[in-house]
């Protein structure tokens, strides 16, 4: 029984893996670096708002099964039509984003080249054989033992940042104002823990762990997994804020939008405050933070679209998952080769854009969850409904909130 149950944990750790990297790292750091420890609020609520939807993917492919692509086709094929649009709309986007700052910090840590394609290419190049050689069982394993890394390193980390500070703590929280201010908050909030559509990757996930389970995992099970990844997040969210507090706030330093001028940067100012000695524990925790994310969302963007292509055309291609796979690499080359100058405002949409639409995968998740498709065991009870029309309500009025504010600025 007991090795039953921790066999099960693996997709809340995935989940861990993708959500860890540019919202951690380079956001809640910068987060931190300007604002102290002023946006402490809206990590946390954005946390316990966005917690329900996140976890309905794992509920959901628990009790029927099926993943939430399967549940949307459902509801209505033009909501799978718009999934399929929106995600071929980002995926090159973040795939580019989260392996530009991984090849940066690359480059700091292994020296080498400076030629950041070239480092991004042979990141791919090996995530892409990790996912050909051991497929889902080897990213599974491989991710606990990534998330163990992170998690110590990211700890020493702190408690150094902790030790070497002499300054009071200012625990004032912020509410940004301003169009700069503004729109940093929402790009934070966008992919703060991650953008919700990773629930669909969670469920799919869930799909393909219960193919290499004899026991089938029980919603339980698979709610105490994701429970697991997602308090991760939380708490590593909160260790970068406090790191780019304690070592970078009123430091004078402007971020560049640059991956490796921004890893150079990072590294260089925690070594500074931290002393030499502390390099090898942010450079690891650094490019573990990022080298998670660029293989899992390697992994869950092509099983999307496969997934998807799937369902809406009713066929399917023999090397389907592999085409994506190999499309994304390609797709994500020519975005790095001819657009990394503007990788600074690429990142910048794609955050917002994963903002403006988290209402829409909220609603959908909620809706399903909630509805004839999910059986009635399974559906959420009375305070995890509560607390999702208030997200939904939040997530609503938080892009109202965006939008307006932003045409009376520019107005």
């Amino acid at each position: 029984m007991k090795k039953s149950f921790l066999h099960s944990l693996g997709p809340g750790l995935l989940f861990a893996g993708a959500a860890i990297g540019v919202s951690h790292l380079v956001q809640s750091t910068r987060a931190g670096a300007e604002f102290g420890f002023g946006l402490l609020w809206a990590l946390l609520l954005v946390h316990i708002f966005k917690y329900p939807f996140f976890q309905f993917g794992p509920r959901y492919a628990a009790a029927t099964g099926e993943t939430l692509l399967e549940g949307y086709k459902k509801l209505g094929k033009g909501v799978l039509i718009a999934y399929y649009i929106l995600n071929f709309a980002t995926m090159f986007t973040i795939q580019a984003a989260v392996t530009i700052v991984t090849a940066g910090l690359a480059s700091q840590l292994f020296g080498i080249t400076d030629d950041l394609v070239l480092w991004a290419t042979l990141i791919m190049f090996i995530s892409l054989i990790f996912l050909v050689v051991g497929k889902y069982k080897l990213l599974d394993n491989l991710m606990k033992i990534v998330i163990i890394i992170l998690t110590i390193s990211t700890i020493l980390a702190v408690n150094i940042a902790l030790f070497n500070t002499n300054d009071t703590f200012d625990v004032t929280q912020i509410i940004p104002s301003g169009a700069v201010e503004l729109t940093f908050l929402i790009a934070f909030l966008g992919w703060m823990p991650a953008p919700l559509d990773v629930s669909i990757w969670h469920s799919i996930w869930s799909v393909e762990k219960d193919k290499t389970n004899v026991i089938k995992t029980k919603r339980t099970a698979a709610v105490f997994d994701f429970n697991l990844g997602y308090i991760a997040t939380l708490f590593l969210g909160i260790c970068f804020v406090l790191l780019g507090a304690l070592v970078m706030y009123k430091s004078g330093e402007t971020f560049s939008n640059k991956g490796g001028v921004f890893a150079s940067q990072l590294i260089y100012l925690y070594t500074k405050n931290l002393g030499e000695f502390s390099y090898l524990f942010i450079a690891i925790a650094a490019f573990t933070t990022m080298f998670s994310t660029t293989i899992t969302t390697m992994d869950a963007s092509p099983r999307a679209m496969n997934r998807t292509t799937k369902i809406l055309f009713n066929k399917q291609l023999k090397y389907g998952y592999w085409f994506w796979i190999l499309f994304l690499f390609a797709g994500t080359f020519l975005i790095l080769k001819y657009f990394m100058e503007d990788m600074g405002l690429l990142i910048k949409i794609a955050t917002i854009l994963s903002f403006l639409t988290a209402p829409f995968y909220a609603i959908l998740n909620y809706k399903l969850i909630t509805g004839k498709h999910t059986p009635k065991e399974h559906q959420p009870g009375i305070y995890l409904r509560i607390l999702s029309i208030v997200g939904i309500v939040f997530l609503i009025g938080f892009s109202i909130w965006f939008l307006s504010s932003i045409s009376n600025f520019s107005s």
